[in-house]
């Protein structure tokens, strides 16, 4: 299997892939000044459960530099094969046109390469992440660009530090969009309202895409608003690991 781990600015995905299954699979907070010590003693106890797997290689993605460098020796460690780490100079078998390539985030060319192996396109993928991310991708898998938002949960922090008589809320969806006190008023405005934003950029780009656009979601609060959106087909929870798992299959010419 691949040990496949996807850091992003909030949190940390991490999973033994193996093809299209993620048989194993842990979610943990991105803490940026985690040493390599930490993560090779956090990593041992999580994958202590599946002894006697052969972790054949590695894939990280991740957008935080010092969790990068941090978790380099530790998954070449566990590993029998090499180390992916997704970035400048890999193989990824996506043409990038944008203005500057570089600009584009790791898990964005990951989950590009997931979404279109998986689904074709043209296609939208939105990931509901610390920012809600939507990725155009054209009929030949192009990645074309994007728009990023604030995620939901950064959107509802700012509402609530910023205001005297509004309290946190629980993230899930009133019973009608007309809330009856102020906590479902939140609840409504938070959920209701980025269904909307979602469904508002999505019917935007698959207008430039073109009949056919297919949409997907992934990320961790996927599964609170795009039951409410009414464009997004789909949610995929591990579409970044396996666009790992594919990207090293790309690079080391594993089987998957």
């Amino acid at each position: 299997m691949l040990l496949a781990v996807d850091v992003g600015n909030t949190q940390t995905v991490i999973g033994l892939v193996e093809g299209d299954d993620v048989p194993h699979h842990w979610r943990i907070s991105t803490v940026r000044e985690r040493a390599a010590d930490e993560y090779r003693l956090m990593l041992g106890g999580l994958l202590a459960g599946s002894r006697g797997t052969t972790i054949e290689g590695a894939a990280l993605s991740s957008v935080v530099p010092p969790a990068t460098q941090a978790l380099r020796s530790p998954l070449e460690e566990l590993a029998t094969g090499p180390l992916l780490v997704v970035g400048p100079g890999i193989r990824t078998g996506v043409s990038i046109r944008i203005d500057n390539p570089r600009e584009v985030g790791a898990d964005r060319v990951v989950n590009s390469v997931a979404a279109f192996d998986l689904y074709g396109g043209p296609a939208v993928v939105v990931d509901f992440g610390t920012a809600t991310t939507f990725d155009a991708l054209g009929s030949d898998g192009a990645y074309l660009g994007g728009a990023i938002a604030p995620g939901l949960e950064i959107a509802v922090d700012a509402l609530i530090d910023h205001t005297s008589a509004l309290r946190r809320v629980d993230l899930i969806a009133p019973p009608s969009v007309i809330g009856k006190g102020t906590v479902e008023a939140i609840q409504s405005g938070s959920i209701f309202g980025y269904a909307g934003l979602v469904d508002g950029i999505v019917r935007r780009m698959a207008s430039e895409l073109g009949a056919g656009t297919t949409v997907v979601a992934t990320g961790g609060i996927a599964p609170i608003v795009v039951p409410h959106c009414e464009t997004v087909e789909r949610i995929d929870e591990f579409l970044t690991l396996k666009g790992l798992r594919r990207l090293y299959d790309l690079n080391f010419g594993g089987s998957r």
